[in-house]
Formats: structure tokens, C-alpha cells, sequence
């Protein structure tokens, strides 16, 4: 704690503090230049992630085969049949007739359980093991080469009715399913899935069981009913016996509800409403970059507005300081030529002819064009949606051959050169204003002059420290000085004054 002004009467603090403001005025320039350059690191990042979202998302996305040839498929009977299809479906009209559904084993235990399902099944004389066997659709079902698959559980001495049910149940090698009904005191074992998978017998095997547990229960194979497959005929010509209530055919997966009352018929065709609007999402994420990149190269400068200091914006309110700022930040990314060489790159892509095998060599011939007006700076527009419709419609191999196509040279797609523009500009970016999760600031150019303003700054910092000091002696040797002269002067009054007595 520093007291000044004893002797003197001097304000020795506020001088020196006034002072020492005057020698600070370099080191609020240092603190504003390293601002000015975070911010622009933050404006060239906010630009980066702009562009790798849209590489991720949008250029990812028109580079999917989905895109261009998604399905939608139509049935006139869909409460029977209806189905789904991939990109690699073929459209065309196909007629199916389903004259019988895939349906599940299931047995009842006829008898009922003949123990007190509280008691344990030692108590009711069952013991060992219990098992039962299941079938699959070819050897690579069980082990060894079997077609078959034995399931084994021992019965442990607490095991009641309801613990080997829950065993049963919760075991995801077994397609079986076991439930209680206590009303009716009856056991249901039933299969998980359909079709027949044991010709000439039971699907839910469990002769060679010697536990006497199926016994207990009144389940008798004989009494197993419901396993049937499915049966359709596909156009008229093709009957297709399938275990499962759903068949592929040409990329296209048909699902089976009901029988149909003669065919149903389903017409696939691509889905040009869903292709068409992915391509005006895509349009429209890129013409955002456009104005984004061209933007910041018009922002005007506002020289006069530079970074607030903190003694600054303690006199100023929130909505000054963000005035203020808005000011100060406008214009920070003018000026940065590899912004507008990336966004001419991007623009060539557009412009370029693809050579490909397809029908179309140019965005032109899906009417798709740059305005006019440059002064929008190379944005997308269709201009002639139905010459789109119509290609995608005639011929929608071709419409992505000419957008994604990731072959070198002339050849490659328009899209697949879009990516190298993007991702050349962020590489750029990433040499001059790092990535988000750079921790040193050495990596990247704006860095190292940050790094180099904190070193002035610190160096700086230290020579104020030394400067104060000396202030600080100079008025203490001064207060030193007039305390010694001001005691003199009381002395020579004491002494003339004794003497005139």
C-alpha cells in the first residue's frame, strides 16, 4: 500500500496513475491488434465451418446414388402388398398374387400344467435337463454342418415354471417363445418366425427332451399347428414359395399384409419430387456460401471504429459496446484474395463440361444456370425446372454421372470438382486462421502474430512495472525532500523565534 502526499499535498496516486495511462497507450494498441487478429481468425473459422458442413452434408448427399435414384412405389391393393425399393430398383410395373400368407408355429398345452407353478420343478419331480430342438433353412443353421440347432437349459434347483419361461425367452439364439396363461392354467410354445423350416415335422422339436418338463406342461408335437409358408405369383408366371412374408425381386422388396383378391398391381418409378428438391436444398446451402464469401469482400471498413479497451467500455452500456464492435469487426475478412480465388474456383466448376458416357455433359442441359447479374457472384439458379423434371425422369443414370462422377480429368463430376475448390479453400483457411480445436498458436499464420503480440505485451507489461516503480521513487524522494525542508523550516522559526523573546 502506497500512501503519497504527506509532505507535499500533492494527489500523488492520480498523478501517477494519469502518468501512467500515458505510458499505456502503446500497450492498448498491442491488446487491440491482437483483437483485430482473433477476430479475424473467428471470421475466417465461421467461414470454414460454413464450407465444411456443406462438404459434409451437401456435397456428400449429391454424391449418393439415393439422391438421384430413390423409388416411390404404388399398389392397388396396399392392404395386401405394398413394398419398398432401392436405388438400384428397376421401375416398371409388376403384378403379384398372393394366394397364402407365411405364418408361425404355435402349440397349446391341451392338459394344462399338471404341478403348482409356485413350487420349484425339482418339487414337481422335473430335473436334468430340458431341450428342445430347431431347424434352420440350410446347414449353416447349427453346428458341425447341421441344419438344426439344439437349445439345453439346466434345470437348477430353485428354477420355478416362470424362471425356465423367462430363460427361454431372453435367449436370442432361440426363434422359440414360451408364455403362461394363468387363467386357463395352459402353457403356448410358439416360434418367432414364420415359415416351415422342418418339412414333415415339428418345427419345435422336443422328443428327445427327458426332463419330463414338456410332458408336465400337456405339449404334444403332434398338436403343433400354424407353420406355413408364403405363396405369390409374380406376373402371372413366377410362383415363388418363400418362410417369409416378404420377397426381393430387382432391388425391389415386397411386403406381404394380407391375400390379394387376384393381382395387385405396383408401379415403381423414381421419386423425381424427392431428387428435385435435394437439388434446391444443395442450390441453396451453396448460393448462402456465395453471399457469405462475397460479402465479407464488400463489407466496408470502418477504420475509425478500432477494439474497445476495458476502461473503455466500462462508461459505455451493452447496446453501445455492440454497436460499436459491429463497426469494428466490419470489414475484417476484405481484402483476403484466397477467399475470392476459392469462391472462382468453386464457380469453374459449374462451367466446365463433363465427358462421361451419360446424355449430359453440362448443368445447362438440366436448365440449370448462373444469373446473370454478376454482381451476384456466380449463384445457381434452375432456370428451366421442367427440362429437369424431364431428365430425371428419362434418364436419371445420366443426371448422376454428370454430377457425381469421381474419375479424374475431364471426366469427373461437376460436383466431385466442387469438392476439391471447397476443400482446397478450407485447407487455406486452416494455414491461416487454424482449426477450432488448434490448441498452440503456432500452427497457423494469424497465430504466430498473435504469439508475437503477447510476447510485446509481456515484455511490455514488464517495462511498465518498472516505469511505475520509478515514478513511485521519484515522488517518494521528492516527499522526502520537502518533509526535510519543511523541518528545517519549523527549526530555523524555533530558534529565530526563541531569540526575539
Amino acid at each position: 500500500m502506497r500512501i503519497g502526499g504527506l509532505a507535499s499535498g500533492i494527489d500523488t496516486e492520480s498523478m501517477i496513475r494519469d502518468l501512467m495511462n500515458a505510458e499505456r497507450m502503446p500497450l492498448d494498441k498491442l491488446h487491440q491488434d491482437r483483437t483485430k487478429l482473433e477476430w479475424k481468425r473467428d471470421a475466417f473459422r465461421d467461414v470454414n465451418k460454413m464450407l465444411a458442413d456443406f462438404d459434409t452434408n451437401m456435397i456428400f448427399n449429391m454424391k449418393m446414388s439415393a439422391t438421384f435414384n430413390t423409388k416411390i412405389i404404388s399398389s392397388t391393393q396396399e392392404d395386401a402388398v405394398v413394398a419398398t425399393g432401392n436405388s438400384g430398383s428397376n421401375s416398371g410395373t409388376y403384378r403379384i398374387n398372393v394366394s397364402q400368407l407365411a405364418s408361425s408355429a404355435i402349440n397349446v398345452g391341451e392338459d394344462g400344467v399338471d404341478f403348482a407353478t409356485d413350487q420349484t420343478l425339482n418339487e414337481a419331480g422335473i430335473t436334468g435337463s430340458i431341450s428342445f430342438r430347431t431347424y434352420g433353412k440350410d446347414s449353416s443353421y447349427g453346428e458341425d454342418g447341421n441344419n438344426y440347432r439344439d437349445h439345453v437349459y439346466e434345470i437348477r434347483e430353485d428354477d420355478k415354471l416362470s424362471d425356465v419361461i423367462r430363460r427361454i425367452n431372453d435367449d436370442a439364439n432361440s426363434p422359440v417363445r414360451m408364455t403362461y396363461d394363468e387363467n386357463s392354467n395352459k402353457v403356448i410354445l410358439e416360434a418367432t418366425r414364420t415359415g416351415v423350416y422342418n418339412e414333415g415335422g415339428a418345427e419345435i422339436d422336443f422328443g428327445s427332451d427327458e426332463s419330463g418338463f414338456f410332458n408336465s406342461l400337456g405339449l404334444d408335437m403332434e398338436t403343433e399347428q400354424g407353420a406355413q409358408n408364403a405363396i405369390f405369383t409374380y406376373n402371372g408366371a413366377y410362383t415363388v414359395n418363400t418362410q417369409d412374408n416378404h420377397y426381393q425381386l430387382n432391388g425391389v422388396t415386397f411386403q406381404f399384409l394380407n391375400e390379394t383378391e387376384g393381382e395387385a398391381t405396383l408401379n415403381v418409378a423414381n421419386d423425381i419430387d424427392h431428387t428435385v428438391d435435394k437439388i434446391k436444398e444443395f442450390i441453396e446451402a451453396y448460393n448462402e456460401i456465395v453471399d457469405t464469401i462475397n460479402g465479407s469482400q464488400r463489407e466496408e471498413v470502418f477504420r475509425d471504429y478500432p477494439p474497445l479497451t476495458d476502461e473503455q467500455k466500462s462508461d459505455m452500456s451493452e447496446r453501445e459496446i455492440e454497436l460499436w464492435e459491429e463497426k469494428a469487426k466490419s470489414g475484417m475478412l476484405r481484402g483476403e484474395s484466397f477467399l475470392s480465388t476459392g469462391l472462382s474456383n468453386m464457380r469453374q466448376s459449374w462451367y466446365g463440361t463433363v465427358q462421361n458416357d451419360g446424355a449430359f455433359t453440362s448443368l445447362t442441359e438440366l436448365g440449370i444456370e448462373t444469373t446473370a447479374d454478376y454482381m451476384d457472384g456466380g449463384k445457381l439458379v434452375i432456370k428451366d425446372e421442367s427440362k429437369l423434371r424431364d431428365a430425371l425422369a428419362e434418364d436419371p443414370e445420366s443426371v448422376e454421372k454428370l454430377f457425381s462422377n469421381s474419375s479424374e480429368g475431364e471426366g469427373r463430376g461437376i460436383i466431385d470438382r466442387l469438392e476439391d475448390a471447397v476443400e482446397g479453400t478450407i485447407s487455406q483457411i486452416n494455414r491461416r486462421a487454424g482449426r477450432s480445436t488448434d490448441v498452440s498458436l503456432d500452427g497457423y499464420a494469424l497465430g504466430k502474430r498473435m504469439e508475437d503480440i503477447n510476447s510485446r505485451i509481456e515484455t511490455f507489461e514488464r517495462r511498465l512495472e518498472t516505469v511505475e516503480a520509478r515514478y513511485w521513487n521519484q515522488f517518494s524522494e521528492m516527499e522526502r525532500a520537502i518533509s526535510m525542508m519543511n523541518q528545517q523550516s519549523e527549526m530555523l522559526m524555533s530558534n529565530f523565534g526563541s531569540g526575539m523573546v
